[in-house]
């Protein structure tokens, strides 16, 4: 790449949020798109649900921010609730104008809508969806236009190694973001982008832990570059586990959508009993947060690998037609879901804290953006409602796009930066220790940091933690960069912000449950866990 081409936006993430915001920009504005490995590979893609959105005569805006604002446990943002509640169908009609199928009914007068789902939290059907692959369906169709547009330049196989910013160059002024340094890793050459403005769109961190819904690029990368950049970091103790992530030895890191229990399905206990009534008047649709304790809780009182999913209740049909992807998945793996329960665990599955930022998706450094999973916009407060995700990724798309465009001219072009310099470091021959400390980092984050939790666990979690996070600095100082040292170091920084959080919040709340402050602390107004680099 010619090393003195400037974009006018460097996007790096290729999910939902960041073709969405690369689509908005690129009709007046030159965007290149970074993706860490091919372009589609990102949590959108593995997004079973669906979009929320008010569409049906029988709901209402004002239904979907008081459901939106009981799920996150008294930490949303009402205004930003509001904001991205409002712009629902926008959202779902810019889709369909790039040609997602969403799955469609036809009513008695022979019309055809969009089908409606329901989901955890909802109190009504408000989940538009494309059979259980909501997010394929939006990936490929947003990827379809960004390849073709003669404004987006992709690259994939490009991981970021770190944000340049005007202070780590030494100018004067205040903190303004000016590049990335990325890593080619088919080339094994670094290369350096020039950029206007850099939105980050990279989405969680969940690969932080052991068991997890997530694809293995989640690996928080956003998250630590903003945090070494300069920029504030809120709320990444909300971790949010999802209830039902299938327990079979070939089944990794697949879900079982919440759509199943939004359409009847029921949590059984190994013996064939329900249980979910006994923590929750809502039973299988109470919030995330209350389902997945209640499976860790039965789980661990009765020394059980897994607990039990059933739809076989409904008719065969009707679950093929609306499970297509599970049910074919669970065939694969010997299950029936028309005749048989599935067997499902609690996985990490979304990062409810995030990058600070305003509602135009700007974080505290100047022309830096994030969008998306990596951001804490105030949308999803201590617990994400279904299915709000990848709305939340539309509308501040959309917000952050409105920024950029009405700035954009009056940005200058970014001074010449400096080339990677790795005169200093030679190829690694230790392999082996990026590797052992991925798997320990992991392992001490599901054993100290899970769904329950105690000082004492986040304590030892973060005295390892801070050892880890010596030994991997010295590592990546003596050695080239390669793509599993960079998420590495990324997952460390992570790891450690959650720990630090969890621990500041002597409270139970949404998501983050302590034994050691089982209730929630009524005494003050709640607040945001905010941490300053």
């Amino acid at each position: 790449m010619d090393k003195d081409i400037t974009y006018d936006a460097l996007i790096i993430g290729s999910g939902a949020s960041g073709l969405s915001l690369a689509l908005r920009l690129a009709g007046r504005a030159r965007v290149a798109v970074l993706s860490k490995v091919a372009l589609s590979e990102g949590n959108t893609r593995y997004a079973q649900g669906g979009i929320s959105a008010v569409l049906d005569a029988q709901d209402s805006l004002e239904s979907h921010i008081e459901d939106t604002l009981a799920a996150g446990a008294g930490l949303c943002d009402s205004d930003i609730v509001r904001l991205v509640v409002s712009q629902g169908k926008e959202c779902i009609d810019w889709l369909l104008q790039h040609g997602v199928a969403f799955t469609e009914v036809e009513s008695t007068d022979g019309a055809h809508h969009l089908h409606l789902t329901r989901e955890g939290g909802h109190t009504h059907r408000r989940v538009v969806h494309a059979a259980d692959a909501t997010g394929r369906a939006v990936e490929s169709s947003l990827e379809q236009h960004a390849r073709a547009h003669p404004s987006i330049d992709l690259f994939e196989y490009h991981n970021v190694i770190d944000l340049i910013t005007s202070r780590k160059l030494g100018l004067a002024g205040p903190q303004r973001v000016l590049g990335a340094y990325a890593l080619d890793t088919r080339t094994h050459r670094t290369r350096t982008f020039h950029a206007r403005v850099i939105a980050l769109a990279t989405g969680g961190a969940s690969k932080v832990y052991l068991y997890t819904s997530n694809p293995d690029v989640s690996t928080g990368d956003g998250i630590a570059l903003a945090w070494r950049a300069g920029a504030r970091v809120a709320n990444m103790e909300f971790i949010q586990f999802h209830p039902t992530c299938l327990y079979h030895p070939h089944a990794r890191s697949f879900l079982i959508s919440e759509a199943v229990r939004g359409e009847g399905g029921r949590l059984l206990l190994p013996d064939g009993s329900p249980f979910m009534q006994r923590f929750d008047p809502r039973g299988e649709l109470a919030p995330r947060d209350i389902v997945a304790r209640a499976i860790d809780h039965e789980m661990k009182r009765l020394g059980a690998d897994c607990v039990y999913l059933d739809i076989s209740h409904r008719p065969a049909d009707f679950i093929t037609s609306h499970f297509p992807t599970i049910h074919a998945r669970c065939l694969e793996l010997g299950i029936d879901m028309t005749r048989e329960p599935i067997p499902v665990v609690p996985a990490a599955h979304y990062t409810c804290g995030g990058v600070v930022t305003d509602r135009l998706a700007r974080t505290d450094i100047d022309g830096l953006y994030a969008v998306g999973e990596v951001a804490c916009t105030g949308l999803h407060g201590a617990n994400r409602m279904a299915s709000n995700s990848l709305l939340e990724c539309l509308v501040f798309a959309k917000q952050a796009s409105l920024d950029i465009l009405q700035r954009l001219s009056e940005i200058p072009a970014p001074p010449p930066l400096p080339d990677w310099d790795e005169s200093q470091v030679t190829d690694s021959d230790e392999e082996v220790v990026v590797s052992h400390n991925w798997d320990e980092i992991r392992r001490f984050m599901w054993d100290y940091v899970g769904i329950v939790r105690t000082d004492k666990r986040l304590q030892r979690a973060l005295h390892r933690a801070e050892l880890l996070k010596q030994e991997i600095a010295e590592y990546y100082g003596n050695f080239r960069v390669t793509s599993d040292l960079l998420e590495l170091r990324n997952l460390i920084i992570v790891a450690e912000l959650i720990i630090r959080s969890a621990l500041l919040r002597k409270e139970s709340r949404g998501l983050h449950f302590t034994l050691d402050y089982p209730e929630r602390d009524e005494t003050r107004p709640p607040r945001n866990t905010i941490l300053q680099p």
